[in-house]
């Protein structure tokens, strides 16, 4: 099964010059979202996992998916002021300025082997900023698995000495 033909480009969004990747048309197909799955799932082997961070928002889909099949907690990243315990903040860079995510403090404990999944690598800011919070809770980065990679925005240096997998590169 080719995952890729259910990936739609969408022009213009969010903002002229763009082509959006839109990950819908994958959600509403329940093989081809199994297959996904399944994929992100192989990618790992025989590594443990303790658990999974999912980002907002398109990166929970698959990450509770994944802490499902792979019996480990889920801990979503989200944007200030949306998680309701302590958290941890970290900043990363955008083509127009900054955005920040946030971690509850009591989410990973020293030493847990970490998955975090997220829809697209794209330039790696969000990516790299989520690895941050990560490690300064005490987690273990696993991998970091995505169901995407635009290769030509090279996020992956972003993410140096990181194990990285994406189901698809564009």
């Amino acid at each position: 099964m080719s995952l890729q033909q259910y990936i739609r480009d969408i022009q213009d969004f969010p903002k002229t010059g763009i082509v959006f990747k839109d990950i819908t048309p994958l959600l509403l197909s329940p093989e081809a979202t199994r297959e996904c799955l399944a994929l992100l799932i192989s990618s790992l082997g025989e590594k443990k996992i303790d658990k999974v961070v999912g980002v907002e928002s398109r990166g929970f889909f698959f990450a509770t998916l994944l802490a499902h099949e792979l019996n480990a907690g889920f801990i979503p990243v989200r944007k200030p002021k949306k998680l309701p315990f302590s958290t941890i903040s970290a900043s990363y860079a955008l083509e127009y300025g900054t955005d920040t995510l946030e971690i509850h403090t009591d989410a990973i404990q020293k030493g847990d082997r970490v998955l975090i999944h997220d829809d697209v690598l794209a330039t790696g800011g969000t990516a790299k900023a989520v690895c941050e919070l990560v490690e300064k809770l005490g987690g273990e980065i696993v991998q970091c698995n995505f169901l995407m990679e635009l290769s030509f925005l090279n996020g992956r240096e972003k993410l140096e000495n990181k194990e990285i997998f994406a189901a698809m590169t564009y």
